[in-house]
């Protein structure tokens, strides 16, 4: 159930994300609507969370066109210290932070549905409100998925059943290596696919997002497809 609060919330992030599209200031803009969001930047710029998140583009692998604006990704960059080369940045500053505030429409829906619509929480066996952005919460939305979604590239999580997870070699490039897993919550019906990026026994995560209950036809044409890059990485 959708609270008054949270639809309230939703419709200033919505408004933050327009006013920004239409060349808004973008810091003044996010203090206003979204006074939430870039304080948890900082956080995790102090823990160094952003370590945890690899490499990847704006641009959508199934459009072509960035999902985020230049002066936005730029200015979320520089509040997580972090150097950006357009369109290629941080996994967490883009997918976590820059999807919540971006206005293209995808195949797929809206980026920023997966930490709002509350799916790709369940399906990761948390409460549907667990990546609200909003939420009075001790840690950071960036520190919340991280803590949900690295255990299922590594293992298997409590809460959730991993159904699948298999590795990519990454062209020559030593032991380096795309990672996907897919997790379902059985008692809900909800699923996830997490991607990631590794090298050694070193992975990094680059995206999640729910996925439909996967049947073993969907599975079997994931696994069999030719390797490649996959869901906005960026290599390199």
């Amino acid at each position: 159930m959708v609270t008054e609060h949270s639809a309230g919330r939703l419709r200033d992030l919505l408004a933050a994300s327009a006013l920004i599209g239409r060349g808004a200031p973008i810091e003044e803009t996010l203090d206003q609507w979204t006074p939430y969001l870039l304080p948890q930047i900082a956080a995790d710029r102090a823990a160094d969370e952003f370590d945890h998140w690899g490499q990847s583009t704006v641009l959508d692998e199934n459009t072509g066109t960035p999902v985020l604006p230049r002066a936005l990704c730029e200015t979320l960059h520089a509040h997580a210290g972090l150097p950006s080369s357009w369109p290629v940045g941080n996994a967490g500053v883009l997918h976590v932070y820059g999807y919540l505030l971006s206005t293209v429409a995808t195949p797929y829906g809206f980026k920023r549905e997966r930490w709002t619509g509350g799916g790709l929480a369940d399906a990761l066996g948390r409460d549907p409100t667990h990546f609200l952005p909003w939420d009075a919460n001790p840690d950071t939305l960036l520190r919340r998925v991280t803590e949900a979604v690295l255990p299922v590239l590594i293992e298997n999580p409590p809460g959730s059943t991993t159904v699948m997870r298999f590795d990519e070699a990454v062209g020559t490039v030593g032991d380096a290596f795309f990672r996907t897993a897919i997790v379902s919550n059985r008692s809900n019906d909800h699923s996830a696919l997490i991607y990631g990026v590794g090298q050694g026994s070193d992975i990094r995560v680059v995206t999640a997002f729910p996925v439909a209950q996967p049947t073993d036809a969907w599975l079997t044409d994931l696994r069999s497809e030719p390797p490649r890059p996959r869901y906005n990485v960026a290599t390199g």
